[in-house]
């Protein structure tokens, strides 16, 4: 008996152990594969991007991987969260763009304040609120959006099948009550280079 156990637990870490993290969505990674408009080709440089990324920032400074959320979209980085001093946004800045294959990068990184609990669960509540409405809605068909609320701020990332789609999204943030403004950095399928068939 005891043996089995270890066995279906080696069974188990073999078979979770071959999908990352990152590549997972809302409703599991073959749904996400499926939903997304990128070819799989894009999808693995993308990951692969992120995951380079990634590895050097925590190689910098291993705070970064808890404090700092990449997303890369058809070789465009998008930068988010929160560091201490101005001139490591900079730094990090300059390692997105080290990064082979990037074409683009948006830093949205804020400097830290002293933690207000208050502001940081309503940010939460209004990013919550957004991913429940974009499931919700009908009119939107995609799961490819990453969404960081600071200080009542949305900012999307994504990629949307139409601009009807695109329009709907930034609808619904817009629709969240306290929202100041909504940062939207959705792009159309047909502004992938390369998309699928």
């Amino acid at each position: 008996m005891k043996n089995r156990l270890i066995l279906i637990f080696f069974i188990f870490i073999l078979f979770t152990g071959c999908v990352g993290t990152g590549s997972k969505g809302i409703f599991g990674t073959g749904v996400t594969l499926a939903l997304d408009p990128r070819s799989l080709g894009t999808q693995i440089d993308d990951s692969v991007m992120q995951k380079s990324l990634l590895a050097r920032l925590v190689l910098r400074d291993k705070s970064y991987l808890l404090s700092i959320n990449t997303k890369v979209l058809d070789g465009r980085i998008f930068l988010t969260g929160k560091i201490e001093d101005p001139e490591e946004k900079l730094q990090i800045t300059k390692l997105a763009w080290e990064t082979t294959g990037v074409r683009s990068v948006k830093n949205d990184i804020k400097i830290k304040e002293d933690f207000n609990f208050k502001q940081s669960a309503k940010d939460l509540l209004i990013t919550s609120q957004l991913r429940t409405a974009i499931i919700f809605n009908k009119k939107v068909k995609s799961t490819n959006y990453q969404i960081d609320t600071y200080k009542k701020k949305i900012f999307i990332y994504g990629i949307a099948h139409t601009t009807d789609e695109r329009r709907e999204v930034i609808n619904e943030a817009k629709e969240i009550l306290d929202v100041e403004d909504v940062i939207a950095s959705i792009f159309l399928v047909e502004d992938l280079r390369i998309q699928k068939n």
